[in-house]
């Protein structure tokens, strides 16, 4: 009999330490992602940035060789 208190006991611990990291955890993921919900990625560059490619400058490329620049490049 006191082994299946003990066992149940120790059941219970594991039950208690498993839903509180669950927990934890959970609001850990909320407080991270307010963190970088308002984090604008795509805001304009301050101070002395260069931009890198113009798309409207320059000959025009067709459609065949801009395919062919996306399957080299990825982009």
């Amino acid at each position: 009999m006191m082994k299946m208190l003990k066992t149940a006991a120790d059941m219970i611990k594991v039950f208690v330490l498993f839903t509180g990291f669950t927990v934890l955890f959970y609001y850990a993921m909320i407080w991270i992602n307010s963190e970088y919900e308002n984090y604008h990625r795509y805001d304009e560059p301050n101070g002395a940035a260069l931009k890198v490619s113009s798309m409207d400058g320059g000959e025009q490329d067709g459609w065949f060789n801009r395919l062919i620049f996306f399957y080299l490049n990825g982009e």
